[in-house]
C-alpha cells in the first residue's frame, strides 16, 4: 500500500526556499530566502524566513525544509491525454495518418474502463514526479481518470472525448460527466466539453455542446486547425477555416481551450480577439517536430491578438514523455526559430506560458500559476545544483534551458505533500507499473481491423 500524504486541511510551512515570482507582465524574479505558510490549502503568506512577528507562524504546521531548492509554482499541463502513456513508444517514425489509422485508433478501440484507470495513474504518477500539478485532460471513460486524479491528489481538468459517430447518448453521457464532476474532488476537479474536432464532429452536435457549456458555466477543450493541411482542407470542403466553423457554433463564445493551433491563419486572428477573454491555444512542439509538420503554432500572432497560449504535451504516444519542462523548453526554441529572433520567446516570457499562461488557459488563473497569498498551494520544490545547471548563474534560465524532471525533489497540491524528497506519497509506484506492464500486450493488438474513429481531416 502507499503511504497516506496528509490532508490540505491544516497547515504547512516551506521554510527557507527561494521562490519563483512570476508577475502578469514584466521579467520574473527569484525572492532569496522566503517562507511560504499554508493554511487550509491556500498560500496565506510568503515572507522572508524568520520574520519576526510574522502571521502564520509554524505552530503545528508540518514543516518542509527548502533551505537550497528553488519553489515554483506547481507546472500545468495544458492539454494531453492521460492514459495514452499505455502507448508510449508504440507508433513511431510514421506518417500523421498511420499514426491515427494504421497505430493509435485501433489501439484504442480495445482500452476497457480499468485499462484507462491505470493509464491515468501511471500517467499521474509521471507528472507528480516532474512537478506537474495541474493537466488538462481529453479522452474516453472521463469518469476512470476523474477517479485517479482524486486518488493521486492532483488536479485536473477533464474534457470526455465526444465524436459525432458515436450518436446522441454519447454526447448526453458527457454532459452527465460533467454535471457530477465538476467541482469535485473538494474542487481539484474541475470539467470542460471535449468534442474531438470539427472534422469529427458536426455543426449541430458543436451548438449543443456549446449551448451546454454556457448553460453550466463551463469551458470546450478542442483539438483544431491541428496543421495548416488541415485549415487547407476545411476551406476547400467547406469554405470555412476551422476557427471560423468554432466561431460559427458558438464554441468560441462558450470559450474554448484550442489544441495546437498550428494551422490558425491570419484571417482567423480577429475572430479570436473577439473572445480573447476566454480563449487559449496550447502548444505542444514536440508532436509537430515527430510528425515534420509545419508551420508552429503562431506563439507571436495570439499573443499580439490578446490570446492566451499555454504549454502542452499532448498524449505520451506521441510526445513519449508528459515532461513539461521538455515542452517549455522546445516552445522557446522553436518560436524563436520561427520567428527568426533570438530576443523573442525570453525566459521570463516561456515561464510566465508554462504558469500564468496554463492557469488562464483552463480558467484557474484565480487559483494556481503563481505563488502570491490568496492562491492554492501548488508548490514545487526544485533543485538546481545538479552539474547540468552549474555554475547557476541565473536560475531563471535554468529552469527553462537546463532543468530536467527529475530535479524535482517535493511537490504540493493543494497544501497537500504529494511527493517528498522524491518519494511518491499517494502511488504505489512497483504496484502501479507491474499492473501496467500486464495490460499493454492486450492493447497494443491492432489485429483485430478495428478503430475508434478514421483520420481523415
Amino acid at each position: 500500500m502507499s503511504e497516506r500524504a496528509p490532508a490540505s486541511a491544516g497547515g504547512l510551512l516551506v521554510s527557507g526556499c527561494d521562490v519563483l515570482r512570476v508577475p502578469p507582465e514584466g521579467e520574473c524574479e527569484i525572492l532569496r530566502a522566503q517562507d511560504i505558510v499554508v493554511t487550509d490549502g491556500l498560500i496565506e503568506d510568503v515572507r522572508p524566513t524568520g520574520t519576526a512577528g510574522a502571521k502564520g507562524g509554524a505552530g503545528t504546521r508540518e514543516v518542509i525544509d527548502g533551505r537550497g531548492l528553488l519553489a515554483v509554482p506547481g507546472l500545468v499541463n495544458a492539454h494531453t491525454h492521460s492514459a495514452m502513456v499505455l502507448m508510449r513508444g508504440a507508433a513511431e517514425d510514421v506518417t500523421v495518418e498511420g499514426w491515427f489509422n494504421d497505430r493509435v485508433w485501433p489501439m484504442e478501440s480495445n482500452l476497457t474502463p480499468a485499462d484507462v484507470r491505470t493509464g491515468a495513474r501511471l500517467a499521474c504518477a509521471e507528472m507528480i514526479r516532474s512537478g506537474v500539478t495541474t493537466f488538462a485532460d481529453h479522452y474516453f471513460f472521463p469518469e476512470q481518470i476523474a477517479e485517479a486524479v482524486a486518488e493521486t491528489g492532483l488536479r485536473a481538468d477533464i474534457a470526455p472525448t465526444y465524436f459525432s459517430s458515436r450518436g446522441r447518448e454519447a454526447l448526453e453521457a458527457t454532459v452527465e460527466f460533467a454535471e457530477r464532476w465538476h467541482g469535485g474532488a473538494e474542487g481539484r476537479v474541475t470539467v470542460s466539453l471535449g468534442p474531438h474536432a470539427p472534422y469529427t464532429v458536426d455543426d449541430e452536435d458543436l451548438r449543443i455542446l456549446s449551448e451546454h457549456a454556457r448553460r453550466l458555466g463551463l469551458r470546450m477543450h478542442i483539438h483544431a486547425a491541428e496543421h495548416l493541411e488541415q485549415t487547407r482542407s476545411s476551406l476547400e470542403r467547406r469554405g470555412l477555416t476551422p476557427m471560423r466553423v468554432l466561431y460559427e457554433t458558438g464554441v468560441l463564445e462558450a470559450g474554448a481551450l484550442i489544441a495546437h493551433g498550428c494551422g490558425i491563419v491570419e484571417q482567423d486572428l480577429p475572430l479570436l480577439a473577439e473572445y480573447a477573454g476566454t480563449t487559449a491555444v496550447a502548444c505542444c512542439p514536440k508532436v509537430y517536430l515527430k510528425h515534420a509538420l509545419s508551420p508552429l503554432t503562431p506563439v507571436r500572432e495570439l499573443l499580439g491578438a490578446g490570446v492566451t497560449v499555454a504549454v502542452g504535451t499532448d498524449g505520451a504516444a506521441g510526445h513519449n514523455t508528459l515532461d513539461v519542462w521538455e515542452a517549455l523548453r522546445l516552445v522557446a526554441l522553436t518560436q524563436k526559430q520561427a520567428v527568426r529572433d533570438a530576443t523573442w520567446m525570453t525566459v521570463s516570457d516561456t515561464l510566465r506560458l508554462a504558469l500564468r499562461g496554463g492557469a488562464r488557459a483552463l480558467g484557474l488563473q484565480d487559483r494556481i500559476g503563481a505563488l502570491e497569498p490568496g492562491m492554492r498551494a501548488d508548490i514545487v520544490l526544485t533543485d538546481l545544483t545538479g552539474l547540468h545547471c552549474r555554475p547557476l548563474h541565473d536560475p531563471r534560465a535554468a529552469l527553462v534551458y537546463s532543468a530536467r524532471a527529475s530535479d524535482v525533489r517535493t511537490v504540493v497540491v493543494d497544501g497537500r505533500v504529494l511527493m517528498r524528497d522524491g518519494r511518491l506519497l499517494t502511488v504505489d509506484e512497483p504496484a502501479l507499473l507491474a499492473e501496467a506492464d500486464a495490460r499493454v500486450a492486450r492493447i497494443l493488438d491492432t489485429s483485430h481491423g478495428r478503430a475508434v474513429q478514421h483520420y481523415d481531416p
